[in-house]
């Protein structure tokens, strides 16, 4: 039986064997783009090279990505669902098409991963308004099929579709969105439900069936008066889950009953005292919300009351509530499972080992402090009949300010309206959900020509801040925006009137100057060598992208780039500074307005 090592090793290798040059796995945390919290996807570090800028490994790509998906917290407790998991990929940027990725796919699950081609279903793009049918992919897989012996287990729908903004309806004019096929596998030890139409994925709700792969064929565009155009190159996005491909390996029906989850589930059950079939949903949360947590607190996460560090908080204390709710108390065990089983395909969660406990440990603290200033701040008196009563508004105060959750607050022993309260949750899960949306949008993501300014104007701005405090200043996170460009950098101190209007007059200057703006793709070496800046670490390939502002022997910037940027400095029109912030940890923030 295939390992969930093996698995990762054989599908690069597979996509190698077909011409892709592997990337390195992205980070969990996005650098220099706080415009979203996390890595989501494996397709979400590539926005820029799919919308057309070239990467420096060429046109075909593969990679294995640690992704995490905050908006499926609440989902977690049924047989799929996880927070944390690995996505595999394969991308051509304007090479092949589905003639190729198609035949691939089929052979890496049949021949590579030995699945059964009879447990093997495929959907494709029904049609959408004026987007035809996916016609060509159809004819694709009856052809395997029909090579193969088999009846083809062909289904439609229209919702199988990819774009940033959803499907077409939704999406702007201008954005590049395509069809996608996808396969799923049928495990038979399911049984269907009475709202299921038969063995069709399209259709069943029962969790018979499973999406193991999806392909997307980024092939159109947007136009203005709502009607599609062919994109001159057409892109592959392939992604595939780790944890699910396995599950097919295994033949296992429930991830969480895997080899990348028995493990844990058998230290909690250790821990416990308890059987995981008898308390399946609040021990799938335990091991998928601690191991998320190992993974976050490895890549520098720490809990806190914002952004990341919130919705860290959120996976610890939801995972030590349902700990306890099985009278389990000593997480350490758990942590060294996790760790122990993970750490074949993640090396640096061994590496942090004693952060990751630390950083855990200290939180279950400040959990157990956070629910005595609770019932502090509660402090309702029971009834006549023993009951401790308090609105749906003020339970919802305490989950949203406090981290308690429901289930937390029950257990001090008050009652609220459960309805009510559920509705507060759901109004604020829709403002995350919209506000994550925003964010995916936000940064390299939203390539409008203000944005792209805006992206140019950083360059800018970082190359004066070196010149005027020395090269040890480097960028430590940007936001941009339509409205306004935020910059962070390292620095002790507040800027003085003096230095920020300096800064401002020599950003400027550079506008006015009209300094050409273009990149070239060269080894990482001769990159170096140019005093290009960047952060030089493994996520760097042999070749990079770099970008030069200036005539060539009198560059004013250079830097690790993946764009885009404007082709004249003076397409960024303007630069002022309108506030700066201390951010801690020596960072400073500066915010400008552009154009």
């Amino acid at each position: 039986m295939l390992s969930a090592r093996e698995i990762i090793d054989i599908y690069i290798s597979f996509f190698e064997k077909q011409g892709h040059k592997r990337i390195s796995n992205s980070p969990l945390v996005p650098e220099n783009d706080p415009t979203t919290l996390f890595t989501s996807s494996g397709m979400q570090p590539l926005v820029p090279y799919l919308l057309g800028e070239p990467h420096p490994a060429g046109t075909r790509l593969v990679d294995v990505q640690n992704c995490f998906r905050a908006v499926d917290i609440e989902e977690v407790g049924d047989n799929r669902h996880t927070t944390f998991f690995r996505m595999l990929g394969n991308w051509s940027l304007g090479d092949y098409f589905k003639n190729e990725e198609i035949p691939w796919l089929w052979e890496f699950l049949t021949q590579e991963l030995k699945l059964p081609k009879d447990k093997l279903y495929v959907t494709v793009f029904k049609g959408y308004s004026s987007i035809e049918f996916d016609q060509t992919s159809e004819i694709l897989w009856k052809e395997i099929f029909e090579k193969e012996g088999l009846e083809p287990k062909i289904f439609t729908d229209e919702t199988n579709w990819w774009s940033r903004s959803g499907p077409p309806d939704k999406m702007p004019a201008g954005e590049p969105g395509g069809p996608d096929t996808e396969v799923y596998y049928r495990f038979d030890d399911v049984e269907h439900g009475k709202d299921c139409k038969g063995d069709n994925p399209t259709t069943c709700v029962c969790g018979k069936f499973l999406e193991i792969a999806n392909s997307v064929f980024m092939q159109y565009q947007k136009q203005d008066d709502g009607s599609f155009k062919e994109l001159p190159k057409a892109n592959v996005d392939f992604g595939g889950g780790l944890e699910r491909q396995l599950a097919a390996v295994e033949n296992k029906s429930d991830i969480f009953q895997t080899s990348l989850f028995r493990p844990i589930i058998t230290a909690i059950e250790k821990e416990t005292g308890k059987k995981y079939e008898e308390n399946k949903k609040e021990m799938r949360i335990i091991a998928d919300h601690f191991g998320a947590s190992v993974y976050l607190i490895s890549a520098g996460v720490k809990p806190s009351k914002n952004e990341q560090g919130y919705i860290l908080r959120r996976l610890l204390r939801r995972g030590i509530d349902n700990l306890k709710l099985l009278n389990g108390q000593d997480v350490k065990a758990i942590v060294e499972s996790i760790i122990d089983n993970r750490k074949d395909t993640d090396p640096e969660i061994e590496t942090n080992f004693e952060e990751i406990l630390n950083t855990i440990l200290q939180e279950q603290q400040n959990y157990k402090k956070t629910i005595g200033e609770a019932e502090k701040i509660l402090g309702k008196p029971a009834n006549d009949n023993g009951v401790k009563e308090i609105s749906a508004l003020e339970a919802f105060k305490m989950y949203s300010t406090h981290g308690l959750s429901p289930t937390q607050i029950k257990n001090l022993g008050y009652q609220f309206g459960e309805q009510e309260f559920a509705k507060l949750m759901e109004e604020h899960a829709q403002l995350s959900r919209s506000g994550a949306a925003q964010k995916f949008a936000g940064g390299l993501a939203d390539h409008s020509e203000q944005t792209i300014r805006g992206h140019t104007a950083t360059h800018l701005m970082h190359q004066a801040l070196r010149d005027m405090f020395g090269t040890s200043l480097h960028q430590s996170g940007s936001n941009i925006t339509a409205e306004r460009v935020r910059f962070d950098f390292n620095f002790d101190r507040s800027l003085t009137p003096e230095e920020i209007a300096k800064l401002e007059n020599t950003v400027n200057g550079k506008i006015k100057e009209n300094l050409p703006v273009y990149f070239q793709i060269m080894p990482l070496q001769a990159a170096k060598d140019l005093g290009a800046i960047g952060l030089f670490d493994e996520k760097y390939q042999d070749n990079v992208k770099i970008y030069f502002i200036g005539q060539e022997g009198d560059y004013y910037s250079i830097e690790f780039c993946g764009g885009p940027h404007v082709a004249f400095t003076s397409e960024v029109k303007s630069f002022k500074i309108i506030k700066q912030e201390n951010i801690g940890r020596g960072l400073r923030r500066l915010y400008a307005k552009i154009g």
